[in-house]
């Protein structure tokens, strides 16, 4: 096993994939000229998961350069916060790491007046990173994890963790889970996985604020990272592509151990069916990650950004109509991929979420 870090850029297989899956969707944006047309003007305010970061900094660049009179502001806020800002109307979109839960929906339906759209635009694996000194390679259970993160686990040379890594020199330190402090969409699927797949090690379920004193925390993606980077012996949950030069580790599926990549996220999408009960223009996704099949890595967050389907203001519903088209496009999903190490985001999926975002109009 080599020592695993996101590749800043997708493998040109991954993209030419990707580019074929997504083409008619891509020409569809052109013909419409809702994107990458200079055309579109205004500002637009979104606020949500901070895993998302990195890739809507690069998502703005691109729109903005090809649309020079409008402005796309990113508040990192989390996913709680905003879904929280949305659904207040304080932002016109909002990006989350989480699908909104039937309460959320029945407000967010009040505040827009009518449907919704929740489309899925970024698929990422949660990395499990850790800072170990001497230790670059480790192989971790489900119930391992979890046992880590309930704080049943404390040191490094557990039994459980030595039993998996037998070749591996593992220290008597103990160890420092960190967790996100914030309402976050990451935490909400990191703790979904550890629900079904640690076999009760973890008895807290899947929440999105963490819920024991345990351990240390920090604000954000950014934050957990800096503060394993600066913390020996520490171990966290974050969105793989801001994992940077930390070491990662391999996570068991079926009997095998798997080690995060684009193409390993974007495969349990094919094992995952939508949630009951939405409508055509919501795309959520009941993620499955309890599979047991090689080469799928089943620790991932599927990224929403969430819309109105109608505003008030016309050059408004053009604006987030422009920005959501190119976030589903050929393009953005390419640029996602290329930037971000994102995981391609193709088939039915990919055309339902264009077809979704086409309905954007003024009321």
């Amino acid at each position: 096993m080599k020592r695993n870090t996101l590749r800043t850029s997708a493998s040109a297989a991954a993209l030419l994939s990707l580019s074929l899956v997504l083409g008619a969707c891509g020409a569809g944006n052109e013909d419409g000229g809702d994107s990458g047309s200079g055309s579109l003007s205004g500002t637009l305010n979104g606020a949500g998961a901070s895993s998302q970061q990195a890739v809507v900094a690069a998502w703005k660049a691109a729109f903005q350069t090809e649309n020079s009179d409008a402005t796309v502001n990113y508040d990192p806020v989390g996913s709680g916060g905003g879904r929280e800002q949305f659904l207040s109307g304080g932002v016109d979109f909002a990006g989350s790491d989480a699908y909104l839960d039937d309460e959320e929906l029945a407000a967010a339906q009040e505040r827009c007046g009518g449907d919704i759209i929740e489309v899925p635009v970024y698929v990422s694996p949660i990395a499990v990173a850790f800072n170990l000194e001497g230790v670059d390679e480790l192989n971790l259970s489900a119930q391992t994890i979890g046992a880590i993160f309930e704080g049943t686990i404390t040191a490094w040379n557990d039994p459980a963790i030595v039993a998996d890594n037998p070749n591996v020199d593992l220290p008597s330190d103990a160890i420092i889970p960190v967790h996100r402090s914030d309402d976050s969409g990451t935490t909400k699927n990191f703790t979904a996985y550890l629900e079904e797949t640690s076999g009760g090690s973890w008895t807290a379920g899947e929440v999105e604020t963490w819920p024991t004193p345990e351990g240390e925390s920090a604000q954000g993606t950014a934050g957990v990272i800096d503060r394993v980077k600066a913390t020996a012996n520490s171990i966290t949950y974050a969105d793989a592509s801001q994992a940077g030069d930390l070491s990662t580790a391999a996570v068991k599926v079926g009997d095998d151990f798997t080690e995060y990549s684009p193409e390993a996220a974007a495969a349990i999408l094919e094992k995952s069916a939508p949630v009951e009960g939405r409508g055509e223009t919501d795309l959520a996704i009941a993620v499955d990650r309890a599979t047991e099949e090689a080469g799928v890595y089943p620790v991932v967050l599927v990224s929403y950004a969430i819309a109105c389907q109608t505003y008030d203001d016309g050059a408004k519903a053009d604006l987030v109509k422009g920005w959501m088209s190119y976030l589903v496009s050929s393009e953005g999903q390419e640029k996602a991929a290329a930037d971000a190490g994102a995981a391609p985001i193709g088939g039915d999926i990919a055309e339902k979420a264009q077809a979704a975002v086409e309905t954007i109009s003024a009321s």
